[in-house]
């Protein structure tokens, strides 16, 4: 599986982590979601120059002029709730995409130790499409992967899956690498990698729960 860590050079993607990460920023939830949004955008765009495309004709009002575009179905799925900016983000520059959305969550059973649950699947068929599936933080990486064995058990079997998170753990990355060998028809891209987990499973600097930052909390 390869893994494209798109902070490795500053840009305008690295500025906005820095913002969604400011305790103090946070305060402000449309401005985080449109920071997550903002970050959607920056990533499709590097997605994007992975995808194939055709050259076409394209009647200018003064000639006709050879263009590439992009010559894929793309389903845009994410891992609800805290996935919503971010697919928005992805969606704004994949405007003709379709769309598919998983409900799993944390099931606590003490303190240390938790379920993943998966329960809801909304999904186009996926036979022979571009699967990306965002969610902004990949903490142990088995929401994504139990998301991806989800779409695949009701829905088909994209071409090829696009992994995409913002602030992603080391150990996610390497829990998903232990899951998909090198020629796999995955990829994983991520804005950010940190370095650790706390004893609760969250990403250690990370930035909080996405999903209460974005949308409130919740009991």
């Amino acid at each position: 599986m390869q893994v494209y860590n798109l902070s490795e050079r500053p840009s305008l993607l690295t500025h906005f982590i820095s913002e969604i990460r400011d305790r103090e920023i946070q305060r402000d939830p449309l401005r985080f979601r449109a920071n997550i949004e903002r970050i959607g955008h920056i990533m499709a765009y590097e997605l994007s120059k992975q995808l194939h495309y055709q050259t076409r004709p394209v009647e200018t009002p003064l000639g006709t002029a050879p263009t590439a575009v992009l010559d894929e179905q793309l389903v845009v799925a994410t891992i609800l709730r805290a996935g919503l900016p971010l697919h928005h983000g992805f969606l704004d520059f994949f405007d003709r995409a379709e769309n598919a959305f998983i409900s799993a969550y944390r099931k606590v059973k003490d303190d240390e130790d938790f379920d993943i649950h998966v329960e809801y699947v909304a999904a186009p068929d996926l036979t022979d499409k571009e699967l990306l599936l965002v969610d902004p933080m990949l903490a142990t990486g088995g929401s994504m992967h139990l998301s991806w064995q989800a779409l695949l058990k009701s829905c088909g079997t994209p071409r090829h899956t696009h992994m995409v998170a913002i602030v992603a753990s080391q150990q996610a990355i390497d829990f998903l690498q232990s899951q998909f060998d090198d020629k796999a028809p995955v990829t994983l891209w991520v804005a950010v990698i940190d370095p650790a987990l706390n004893e609760h499973a969250y990403i250690v600097p990370g930035l909080g729960d996405a999903g209460d930052l974005a949308f409130g909390s919740k009991l």
